[in-house]
């Protein structure tokens, strides 16, 4: 059996996650990562994407994530997402309504680096479509 760890998802609005987990797979804007017990110290950003947790007693869960950062220790991982639901949570219809907002962002934005992280984000968003219909 797999050693576990404490997570924990929080979010501004509220701690989503605090649970003994074995691995969480978290999206890192450099590429998806596993993390497991003894992880060597590393903090990153994390991009819009599915947060999947494999918990000490064997049942796995889901989360969404809009962003944010990951701060991995040896002994636990905490995972400060900018905004974050359950996957059971999240729609269509509000992943498009998101993804509307960030358009209307784009729209406005005067900074050439302000619309490129705001088209990397409908990116990310847009790819969440498969896992919220999947």
């Amino acid at each position: 059996m797999a050693e576990s760890f404490n997570f924990e998802l929080v979010s501004p609005e509220r701690l989503l996650v605090s649970a003994d987990v074995t691995a969480v797979v978290i999206p890192g804007t450099d590429g998806e990562m596993t993390v497991m017990a003894s992880h060597a110290p590393v903090m990153t950003t994390v991009k819009a994407g599915v947060v999947k947790l494999s918990k000490a007693d064997g049942a796995e869960d889901k989360f969404v994530v809009f962003g944010g950062f990951a701060d991995i220790l040896p002994t636990g991982c905490t995972l400060l997402a900018e905004s974050a639901v359950h996957m059971d949570e999240l729609n269509a219809a509000s992943l498009e309504s998101r993804i509307e907002a960030a358009r209307n962002e784009l729209a406005n934005a005067e900074h050439h680096e302000h619309r490129s992280a705001i088209e990397d984000f409908i990116f990310q968003l847009t790819e969440l479509r498969g896992a919220v219909s999947g």
